[in-house]
């Protein structure tokens, strides 16, 4: 702490030059900075994102390193616990910047990623955002990175099924987060577009409690035929229970922080869970090098089953390795953002299992994205294409 003292008193930028300046000069590692959730209610999400970047880092090192201009770098994770707190986010970035000298932060939350942004393109780091949120790409920051698909692309599909399996309206019971207050506002005008109706709007601290009921019965209230819910999955979870446990029959659309293989955990099956639309758990996904993926992290992680939170950001440093090759720098944040989409198609696809096809103009990712849907205590994989038919 008073290492990280002194070095406030240096400005951002001179802190940020003398960094980059001593890892062209001779360093032989790169750090690769993680501010995130470890502890609290959204721990295990935090812990997922840590441990899919953890991954790609052990094996671009296992495969010798990152070989620039001749000189060989290794990666090394310098990974800070923000609690799912926007501020501390922001703090634990500068730190990261100044005493840590990272050229690239990880943010697994749409609050830290926007205070992040506030600084990023000043003190040339490279902001690699996981979140859906698409005004995180929208707002024309040229150094952030969006790692999963704009949750906008959903949607269409989420409303078109659970209106057709039971009915056009909707109560939302999402998390008090910026993120789920940034997807409930998508929803919503989604839902309305389509035909639907919002009986009920009722955040929910996902983070802050275990018990539910009171916030799930309020929206019940309104009698709706689909509930919106989620934040991350063990809470969301038990929101479904409580909400079955008061008699509700309906469907459930569900944010793409929850997945449904870890809700399952928590209630014993998918069965809870029928008429739900999601993303699609790894584990359920039929594509060859999904499925080599998921058998390789269990192989190396005691038989966890991933999620996509650890593919997801497994792939981006594979990508961020090949990027900083092709741009021939560890640390010029900004030839190794142009170079990012050609990294992302030069990967095999062992190291690429979701298939990323490159980075938009904005800098979010693209790809063919997978929902579930279950039914009769089943999951089912589709394309959102089939589900809006």
């Amino acid at each position: 702490m008073r290492a990280f003292t002194t070095l406030k008193k240096l400005s951002l930028a001179a802190a940020t030059a003398a960094a980059f300046g001593a890892a062209a000069h001779g360093q032989d590692v790169i750090n690769i900075g993680y501010t995130g959730p470890l502890s609290g209610g959204a721990a295990q999400y935090g812990k997922n994102v840590l441990s899919g970047i953890e991954m790609g880092v052990d094996e671009v090192n296992a495969a010798g390193g990152v070989t620039i201009k001749g000189k060989t770098y290794t990666f090394k994770v310098i990974a800070l616990d923000d609690q799912y707190n926007p501020a501390q986010a922001a703090i634990n970035g500068r730190r990261l910047v100044e005493q840590d000298k990272t050229p690239v932060i990880f943010c697994p939350h749409a609050g830290g990623i926007f205070a992040l942004q506030t600084f990023n393109t000043q003190a040339n780091f490279l902001l690699m955002a996981y979140s859906s949120v698409p005004s995180i790409t929208q707002a024309g920051n040229k150094l952030t990175i969006r790692i999963p698909p704009s949750f906008a692309s959903y949607v269409p599909a989420y409303a078109h099924t659970e209106m057709k399996l039971f009915g056009k309206s909707v109560g939302l019971a999402p998390s008090d987060t910026d993120y789920g207050k940034a997807w409930s506002k998508i929803f919503r005008e989604g839902w309305e577009k389509a035909g639907g109706k919002v009986v009920a709007d009722n955040p929910i601290s996902y983070n802050k409690s275990a018990d539910f009921y009171s916030g799930v019965s309020r929206v019940l209230a309104a009698k709706p035929d689909v509930m919106f819910v989620g934040g991350p999955s063990e809470p969301t979870a038990l929101v479904v229970k409580q909400a079955r446990d008061l008699g509700f029959k309906g469907g459930f659309a569900v944010m793409d922080q929850a997945k449904f293989d870890e809700m399952a955990k928590v209630l014993g099956g998918y069965a809870p869970m029928d008429g739900s639309i999601g993303v699609l758990p790894l584990v359920s996904d039929t594509r060859p090098a999904m499925k080599g993926y998921v058998a390789a992290y269990a192989k190396s992680h005691g038989g966890t089953v991933p999620t996509s939170e650890m593919a997801f950001n497994y792939t981006m440093v594979h990508a961020l390795a090949a990027a900083m090759k092709m741009a021939g720098s560890a640390t010029d944040a900004t030839a190794i953002r142009a170079d990012m989409s050609a990294a992302l198609k030069s990967l095999p696809a062992s190291e690429n299992p979701q298939d990323f096809t490159g980075i938009d103009s904005n800098g979010g990712t693209e790809s063919d994205a997978f929902l579930a849907l279950i039914q009769d205590g089943k999951l089912r994989q589709a394309k959102i294409s089939e589900l809006v038919k």
